[in-house]
């Protein structure tokens, strides 16, 4: 279920991909990135070229394709950082266009309209222009509707239970009971998160719960994605602490 529409993924994508472009333009491609320490700043850049231009052939052929190779993602030229990074989204763009948006491909989550790959693709490099910026020292900015995608996209992943399991072992301990994680951003709907001994399962809206987390959308997005320290929290911290050590994919 996707809360955008095509036109906004598309629109949305681009958005994120120019602000990519622009938070690591002149960026030594030598430097750490803070929040993902064992990558270079060459190796973010590549890392979602890499990852457009797959999910672009998985689209195209409608079938799995192998995971390319993180290591031969380092792209080392900073003069080509733009166009290789929206040339990327392009070609991700076109390739939806062309095989249509509601035809089904395939996922790791199983069968998916095309335009799957375009939101994932929007919320990964939503999530690294972030940590682009904080390595440049960049402004960064994402729209609200964008951020709450993101966070959408999250719980929905993690809420395929089996699937989410078998690619990530680790979110079996997520299973709980009945503990409840509510997102209360400011002046829009929230999210209400519930840990049950059959997997999470999660719903918009407001409500009680073990821990709240608050502040805009965007700085909840940034805290689920383990980005920002979670400042404004009411309940058990323990709680939030759990449900983040267990979803960095």
């Amino acid at each position: 279920m996707m809360t955008l529409d095509y036109a906004r993924l598309v629109e949305g994508l681009r958005e994120v991909t120019t602000g990519l472009a622009g938070a690591v333009a002149g960026g030594d491609p030598e430097a750490k990135v803070p929040t993902c320490p064992e990558w270079r700043l060459a190796r973010l850049v590549g890392h979602i070229g890499q990852a457009d231009r797959w999910a672009a052939g998985i689209v195209r052929e409608g079938g799995p394709s192998a995971v390319p190779d993180p290591a031969e993602a380092d792209h080392d030229q900073p003069a080509a950082w733009e166009d290789w990074l929206l040339g990327g989204a392009e070609e991700l763009i076109a390739a939806v266009r062309d095989a249509g948006a509601e035809t089904e491909v395939w996922s790791m989550a199983g069968p998916v309209p095309t335009a799957f790959w375009m939101r994932r693709m929007m919320c990964d490099t939503a999530v690294h222009h972030y940590d682009a910026a904080l390595t440049t020292g960049a402004a960064y900015g994402i729209a609200g509707d964008v951020a709450a995608e993101v966070l959408t996209e999250s719980l929905q992943l993690i809420a395929a239970t089996e699937a989410a399991e078998a690619f990530l072992p680790r979110l079996a301990a997520l299973r709980g009971r009945g503990e409840r994680l509510v997102i209360r951003p400011d002046g829009v709907d929230g999210w209400v998160i519930t840990r049950t001994p059959e997997g999470v399962r999660w719903e918009r809206g407001d409500g009680d719960g073990d821990v709240v987390v608050s502040g805009t959308t965007a700085e909840c997005m940034l805290v689920f994605a383990r980005r920002l320290p979670a400042r404004a929290v009411t309940g058990d911290r323990a709680v939030l602490e759990h449900w983040l050590a267990h979803t960095a994919f």
